[in-house]
């Protein structure tokens, strides 16, 4: 039962959403910007620019299907990001405890930010929908998972001068990181 109103709730069209429309653009410098990392402490952008190749990427929520298999492909090929001198960081509604969850559920070896407020994802132009509040199951523990937006999911490469290379509105979770590999080891 848990499971069909999950599924009624994310066929039900969103009623609030908000987009900037202003948005980032490929060749613009990423404005300053924190969030609370999965691990409870404070991420800062400042402190990666310059370094690597930052793929930033949005996903509507932990635990379900696409963000699950996208996290995870991203988790499998960090060798091959590594390589391309990238370093991966994801970013959802979703909340501190429900990102710790959905990080050690899946083994994910890289950050994922809590962005509750969809204040990242508008300075991105991601558009911004309401969140919710949902079981999952782990190791035979149930979970209640709960974000404060839903965010859409695109995917962001910001190079080492902290400005946008890439830029993907159109995610195919199950291809995203392929897609981003190919563009790093073509364009640098």
């Amino acid at each position: 039962m848990k499971t069909f109103i999950f599924a009624l709730l994310l066929a039900v069209p969103f009623i609030t959403v908000s987009q900037n429309t202003k948005g980032l653009k490929i060749g613009e410098k990423v404005p300053g910007f924190e969030a609370t990392a999965d691990d409870g402490s404070t991420w800062k952008i400042k402190n990666h620019i310059g370094e690597n190749y930052l793929v930033v990427y949005f996903y509507p929520a932990a635990m379900t299907g696409g963000c699950t298999a996208q996290a995870c492909s991203y988790r499998d090929l960090s060798s091959a990001l590594e390589s391309e001198d990238a370093m991966v960081v994801g970013v959802s509604g979703d909340n501190v405890e429900g990102l710790e969850f959905f990080k050690e559920a899946h083994n994910l070896n890289f950050t994922l930010l809590s962005d509750e407020s969809g204040d990242i994802a508008r300075l991105f132009g991601v558009p911004v929908r309401d969140g919710g509040t949902f079981n999952s199951e782990f190791n035979g523990q149930e979970f209640e998972l709960e974000r404060g937006v839903t965010t859409s999911r695109w995917t962001f490469i910001i190079d080492k001068n902290g400005k946008v290379v890439y830029k993907n509105e159109q995610v195919d979770a199950s291809k995203d990181t392929e897609e981003v590999l190919s563009f790093l080891k073509n364009n640098h």
